[in-house]
């Protein structure tokens, strides 16, 4: 569901995407079940967000005939996770899309100056011919999400989509700001950030959740 109020923003709320992120949001999920979850949401997200991949037509030989059908055109979808919570959402795009590859961007955010600063970029060559969508459990203040599609571009990357498991409006407005080409997809989009830089309600640290480092 596209987002009145953002309309660069598209809000999945599927009965059963809904259902897991309320157990993603519980503070007694063990973060086995957490990993799970989050691999499983972004698997049931990644049937909308590759909803208009372009095909091409194909013959298929069946043990009966040969008829016509599609595959994939173009060069293969590349996934981009934000090191080292969007890890946890790759597994459950590459298992709907097995022929994608698998980029990553490092960052961390500068203490003094409070922006994102770049310890790793690699991705597949060829970047102008590729569909390229990047994932982070989060979508904060937008920070690491705006740099991260400022460098695919830099890179030449043309397409570009971002997904994530929860937004804040102050994140989306931050992202269409900065990259209004770019499609966000939640799983849910939150009330606000806190003084912190929390989102809130929220689902806590990502990243500490799903590798067991809080």
């Amino acid at each position: 569901m596209t987002h009145t109020e953002h309309p660069t923003l598209t809000v999945l709320d599927h009965p059963l995407i809904r259902h897991k992120v309320s157990h993603l949001r519980d503070r007694r999920t063990p973060k086995k079940r957490f990993r799970e979850l989050a691999e499983e949401i972004a698997s049931l997200m990644a049937y909308e967000v590759t909803r208009d991949l372009p095909l091409a037509q194909v013959e298929v030989d069946t043990p009966l005939e040969t008829t016509r059908g599609w595959q994939i055109r173009g060069k293969k979808m590349v996934v981009v996770p934000i090191l080292r919570a969007g890890l946890g959402m790759v597994d459950g795009i590459v298992r709907l899309v097995p022929g994608a590859r698998v980029g990553h961007v490092g960052l961390y955010r500068d203490e003094d100056t409070l922006e994102p600063v770049t310890y790793y970029f690699k991705i597949p060559g060829e970047a102008g011919g590729r569909d390229f969508v990047v994932v982070d459990p989060m979508l904060a203040t937008g920070g690491s999400a705006v740099e991260a599609v400022r460098l695919l571009k830099d890179a030449g990357a043309g397409s570009v989509r971002f997904m994530c498991l929860v937004a804040a409006p102050e994140g989306v407005e931050a992202m269409a700001e900065a990259h209004p080409d770019v499609s966000v997809y939640a799983a849910a989009l939150d009330r606000e950030l806190d003084e912190r830089g929390y989102i809130r309600p929220g689902l806590g640290d990502a990243g500490d959740r799903l590798f067991g480092t809080r």
